[in-house]
């Protein structure tokens, strides 16, 4: 049984929760859990090398947490064993680091750094040879922080690409199917680049169900994903003919293109793929701190994906079945679930991220009811194209908003979810977290 719940805001509750979660999936803590070094040797999950037969190190890493995590590695490691590397990560998301260069660039949607700094993944990847050892390390958002088009496509016409799969609710399973098909670089590909070296990947997962070939597009990891799966996502979303000519070209049935390395593939012979940290790590945390602070929690998914809106509302929907039958948790409770929906676009004029629109669709919902308070946030502190990580409401929070004259449902209409909270002061602003599992949504009900 719960103890009472603290004489204390539930608002603060739920932002000590999130933290809680936040801690969790912290990137240095996650690659020292798999990354350990006694003397000259270094252990990777239950693989043992010895470092002396090693004639150089290189640390190579792409991803949102990227810098955290290549700290953490320089310190296992140890810096005078490291002969250099380099990781791409989000504007604003690096860290001062000894051997390791950090190279900053677009997302989500890639830009001319992104390419310039693939490039050189690309040649450090080329340039380790038979007795080198190649440490790779993966995060959210390393798909479109490596963008490397497969010629003819430019630039230009990957961003194009990009943009239509974010605008059309296409989930990262199959962006991603797209992006290993237009890249030198992922589904497997830098694995052909660094072979023969020793090649460590180690992921920080921000996938549901982490499956190691989405996770960062799968770079290092044999690629089960064709062509004609690609085929078939253009087709579902009709996309096909809104695409750039190089891109089509390259898609088209009776193209000649090279598939993606599969299982087998000599690539793989001296490479091993490590999963470090979780959606569900995170959320775990939140549900032990949850319960520490007097709230029954129950975990529904951290496997949720689908319509942001339609999800918010199955989540109110629980919320009031707790308050009407104490079904199926009993107050105080803290719903919590993870995972990562989709928004679809109505608006080309609305400013907001999946999380946002989230807490203001759940707002709506749960307009005039008592004591649920609902929050949705990234743990990367990077909700869509703005500076927040999500939002925070309760049923008060519409009424709220009335007075200041901002209408939720039109609003919520039009994807303008960040103008929503921002003059309420109810927009979550962590600022860059460093880590990235995807998000983490909770209700409390007291």
């Amino acid at each position: 049984m719960a103890a009472a719940v603290r004489k204390s805001s539930a608002r603060n509750d739920a932002l000590g929760i999130f933290r809680a979660s936040l801690q969790a999936a912290d990137p240095i803590e996650a690659v020292r859990r798999f990354l350990q070094r006694d003397g000259a040797t270094l252990t990777a999950g239950r693989r043992h090398y010895a470092l002396d037969r090693y004639e150089r190190i290189w640390i190579l890493g792409a991803g949102k947490a990227s810098a955290a995590m290549a700290r953490a590695a320089e310190d296992v490691v140890g810096a005078r064993r490291i002969a250099g590397g380099l990781v791409l990560t989000k504007y604003g998301h690096g860290l001062a680091l000894k051997r390791v260069r950090v190279h900053e660039c677009g997302h989500p949607v890639p830009d001319e750094s992104g390419v310039a700094g693939a490039q050189q993944l690309v040649e450090m990847a080329r340039a380790a040879g038979e007795r080198d050892l190649v440490i790779l390390l993966i995060s959210g958002g390393a798909s479109a922080l490596t963008p490397c088009p497969v010629e003819p496509i430019t630039l230009a016409e990957k961003q194009q690409t990009t943009k239509l799969l974010l605008a059309c609710g296409a989930n990262i399973h199959e962006i991603n199917t797209l992006r290993k098909h237009l890249s030198a670089l992922k589904g497997g590909h830098l694995a052909r680049h660094a072979a023969p070296a020793t090649l460590i990947t180690l992921m920080l997962s921000d996938v549901i169900g982490d499956p190691m070939d989405v996770i960062g597009s799968g770079p290092t990891v044999p690629d089960p994903s064709t062509f004609a799966a690609a085929r078939a996502i253009l087709t579902k979303y009709d996309l096909t003919a809104r695409l750039p000519e190089s891109v089509a070209e390259r898609l088209a049935e009776n193209a000649d293109a090279e598939e993606t390395p599969k299982p087998g593939d000599p690539a793989f012979a001296r490479a091993q793929n490590l999963i470090v940290g979780s959606n569900r790590l995170a959320v775990d945390a939140a549900a032990a701190e949850a319960k520490r602070r007097g709230y029954r929690p129950l975990v529904l998914s951290t496997f949720i994906e689908g319509e942001t809106r339609e999800i918010a509302r199955m989540h109110a929907a629980i919320a009031r079945e707790v308050l009407a039958t104490q079904r199926p948790v009993r107050t105080p409770a803290c719903i919590l679930s993870g995972g990562e929906t989709t928004v679809k676009l109505c608006s080309a004029n609305g400013l907001g991220g999946r999380n946002q629109e989230f807490v203001l669709a759940a707002a709506i919902d749960l307009a005039g009811v008592d004591g649920v308070t609902v929050l949705s946030a990234g743990t990367d502190g990077t909700d869509g194209p703005t500076d927040a990580a999500g939002a925070i409401a309760d049923g008060r929070t519409v009424e709220r908003a009335a007075k200041l004259g901002l209408a939720a449902q039109a609003m919520l209409a039009a994807n303008d979810s960040y103008h929503f909270f921002d003059p309420l002061g109810d927009l979550l602003r962590t600022g860059p977290t460093r880590t990235n599992v995807n998000d983490v949504r909770l209700l409390l009900i007291r």
